[in-house]
């Protein structure tokens, strides 16, 4: 059975309502936390693509990246866990990691399916909660991976308009 149901959960996968690039961040990480995101992405299977600038590189150790100087080219671990669906990693801090999804790759139940294994790769990697905001809105919750009850929850109610 699949964590959500679509007809539950559209308008947090509707691009006008959420903004299209919705934030998914962990709190609390660590070097070690990014490190073991890295590996994840490298044994799962998972199509992937580290830059940074626009030079495409291997994919370093997470304390390399993260200890870059201060005005160092940006960096980005593009993942696609389906083709077609794209997460976008930035690493700038040891304290949190964040991505950014595409709503518009994400319709209907197979999306909602693609994104809620995607965010419990993560969260149980982890063992942490992996959250989704609207764009830009980090202080309101929508739906994230929760290592206590081991599935995508809702956190919010999705019946707003």
């Amino acid at each position: 059975m699949p964590d959500l149901l679509w007809d539950d959960v559209r308008n947090f996968f509707d691009p006008d309502l959420m903004g299209a690039l919705p934030d998914v961040s962990v709190e609390g990480t660590s070097v070690e936390d990014w490190q073991a995101v890295f590996e994840l992405v490298r044994s799962s299977g998972w199509a992937w693509e580290y830059s940074q600038g626009r030079v495409v590189r291997s994919l370093p150790p997470a304390v390399e990246v993260l200890t870059r100087p201060a005005d160092a080219e940006t960096v980005d671990l593009r993942v696609w866990p389906v083709p077609g669906v794209l997460a976008i990693f930035r690493p700038m801090s040891a304290e949190e990691i964040d991505f950014d999804v595409d709503l518009r790759e994400l319709q209907g139940q197979e999306g909602v399916d693609v994104l809620c294994r995607f965010l419990a790769a993560i969260g149980r990697r982890l063992g942490k909660p992996v959250v989704m905001t609207a764009e830009g809105d980090y202080g309101h919750r929508v739906l994230g991976f929760d290592p206590a009850a081991d599935r995508v929850v809702l956190m919010a109610d999705p019946r707003f308009s």
